[in-house]
């Protein structure tokens, strides 16, 4: 499914996160920016060594931040490392949206034209996907309606359920 935003595309797409060839792709991190299971063990295993040590360089990251490292073997030049907020730690919402923001400000930033978003801490930091669905969607409709040099957003969903949980939060939030 795409949309248009302001000539700009928003894409939500069920695949791999690691085989997109966008200019980044985004890991969903934690506070340390050690890649060890979930989404960020499978970027290391595909992109290789070079992005964990690229993240040991730039560790720590706060709740809700974001940093750019090389997108070492990935066809991705660049993963952008978003540090989503874990259930029961309180803000949560807000953290979901400013981990969003920030991958999005970071690929801006940097000039980059296209980015793959996952489902941020709705694996084992247990955000629910319903709940982060619209959240996710409606900060980056926002970001591509400002100035950026981004013009290709993709929200990269690994299974068909949460495919249709995010099309179905992106027909409700009835973007115009």
């Amino acid at each position: 499914m795409k949309i248009n935003i302001g000539g700009k595309t928003l894409e939500l797409k069920q695949g791999d996160i690691t085989a997109q060839a966008t200019d980044a792709i985004v890991n969903a991190a934690n506070s340390r920016l050690i890649m060890g299971g979930g989404v960020a063990g499978a970027i290391r295993r595909a992109g290789g060594t070079a992005i964990q040590e690229d993240c040991n360089r730039k560790a720590p990251c706060p709740v809700g931040g974001a940093a750019i490292t090389t997108g070492g073997n990935l066809k991705a030049r660049h993963v952008i490392h978003a540090v989503g907020p874990r259930m029961g730690e309180g803000g949560e919402d807000d953290k979901l949206r400013s981990a969003t923001l920030n991958s999005l400000r970071a690929a801006g930033e940097n000039d980059l034209k296209s980015i793959s978003l996952p489902a941020i801490s709705t694996g084992i930091f247990g955000f629910p996907i319903r709940r982060a669905a619209p959240i996710m969607l409606a900060a980056a409709i926002e970001y591509l309606k400002g100035d950026t040099s981004l013009d290709h957003v993709v929200f990269v969903l690994y299974s068909a359920a949460d495919y249709r949980v995010f099309e179905d939060a992106l027909q409700e939030l009835r973007v115009e």
